[in-house]
């Protein structure tokens, strides 16, 4: 069983980004290039020749041109092969119960990010998170209630550049920048701040960020408002093998997972919603099910 990385501040960034920009720039000029020749060259031939009715289609010509990055471009996303990463978060334990830390399938470019209020697994691939894990208890969301949202949305310049999204990916897209630890957990200003990081963000269907998962969120909290000990939740994405993505390759998840877990009852159940607008809500579904779709193993061994 490999291990995940743990991030590090980088100072190297890398050409990706630069490089899709320019083979959009060159697809996009070349395709205005070939429009503007064979508009001229038509009318031209047809002042000359009335009758001349050309054999190609244009759409037909620009169907064999590189086309330029869209939103509806999809990005491979390698299907679990049944080997395991073991987790390590070596500076944040705290957020795992009993110290029993998750296992994943293996994938590329998954790192550790601690912050203070939470930790984050980092996929480089769908430049999301894989798993956001949290640690409340009633003392924490009393100090939360009335702390004011930051709304100051930012790149984590922990992650190496080709890895992470940033800021421009998600303009325009028409998806929300969705919290996995959500900003109304937050019980410090500092955590508040560190909450608005994109490594804690998918991109999520803004009708359901505002109506079914907010209510998910809020249920959570009550709950643990009520709780005689610590809740561990970890929430994440799922996607589909070949994810539509938003921006540079920012994977754009097909169902939103939420696993609850109360370390004194030893009770767990999972939130599993579509990220779609058409969602409502529904039951849990439980952690033995949870762990046959993903394959992750988050809790500790008595939870299988």
């Amino acid at each position: 069983m490999t291990r995940a990385k743990k991030a590090a501040p980088r100072t190297r960034s890398s050409s990706a980004r630069t490089q899709s920009k320019s083979v959009n720039r060159i697809g996009r000029s070349l395709r205005a290039l070939v429009i503007t020749a064979i508009t001229s060259f038509g009318a031209a031939t047809y002042l000359l020749n009335p009758h001349w009715r050309p054999q190609f289609s244009l759409d037909q010509i620009l169907s064999y041109l590189p086309r330029p990055a869209s939103q509806e471009q999809t990005a491979p996303i390698a299907k679990p092969t049944g080997a395991m990463v073991q987790t390590t978060f070596v500076s944040c334990p705290q957020f795992f119960p009993d110290g029993k830390l998750p296992a994943v399938p293996a994938s590329q470019g998954l790192r550790e990010l601690c912050f203070s209020a939470f930790a984050v697994l980092h996929s480089g691939q769908t430049k999301t998170p894989v798993f956001v894990a949290e640690r409340l208890n009633r003392k924490t969301l009393s100090q939360a209630q009335g702390l004011q949202r930051t709304d100051k949305f930012y790149a984590d310049a922990r992650l190496p550049k080709a890895e992470r999204s940033d800021l421009d990916d998600y303009k325009g897209s028409g998806f929300s920048r969705g919290h996995m630890a959500p900003a109304g957990d937050m019980s410090t200003k500092e955590a508040m701040a560190q909450s608005f990081s994109l490594a804690n963000m998918v991109p999520q269907d803004q009708t359901h960020n505002a109506g079914p998962w907010s209510r998910i969120e809020q249920d959570t909290r009550k709950y643990v408002m009520h709780a005689a000990g610590d809740v561990y939740v970890f929430t994440g994405p799922v996607y589909a093998e070949k994810p539509k993505t938003i921006g540079f390759g920012v994977a754009i998840p097909s169902y939103i997972y939420k696993v609850v877990y109360d370390a004194t009852t030893g009770r767990s159940w999972v939130h599993w919603q579509a990220n779609a607008a058409s969602t409502k809500a529904g039951p849990p579904i439980d952690y033995a099910e949870f762990v046959r779709r993903t394959g992750m193993q988050l809790l500790p061994a008595s939870q299988h």
